[in-house]
């Protein structure tokens, strides 16, 4: 599965960005899509995540700012992201579990999109 993130950028502090991750290949049907961050120096950590249920769940630093959403029609997870701080500059990266059903059996997995940059700063 490939997914392609896109919508970085700058922002100012208290602004808005939207982030998007569209996955293409060939799969079933995608279950959790995650969105993930990491800043300088700083290990990756996990921002929200959204499940084939429609379910989602948020770093406690991200609720209330933070909506996550999908369009299963178009394979594709959003992150909206709100009132941005300067402590939410980082790196963007988007996962997605998926599952293909084939003749030879039934293959789950996990793949990771390339990084979008967002900067919070005046």
């Amino acid at each position: 599965v490939q997914l392609q993130a896109s919508g970085g950028g700058l922002v100012q502090p208290g602004g808005s960005l939207r982030l998007s991750c569209a996955a293409s290949g060939s799969f079933s049907r995608l279950t959790a899509m995650r969105w993930y961050r990491q800043a300088p120096g700083q290990q990756r950590e996990l921002v929200a995540a959204i499940f084939s249920s429609g379910g989602t769940d948020y770093a406690d630093s991200v609720k209330g700012r933070f909506t996550i959403s999908r369009d299963n029609a178009k394979n594709t997870v959003y992150l909206q992201m709100n009132s941005l701080k300067p402590e939410d500059t980082a790196v963007y990266y988007c996962n997605a579990d998926y599952v293909s059903y084939a003749d030879s059996g039934t293959v789950v997995g996990r793949d990771w999109g390339q990084g979008t940059l967002v900067t919070v700063s005046s």
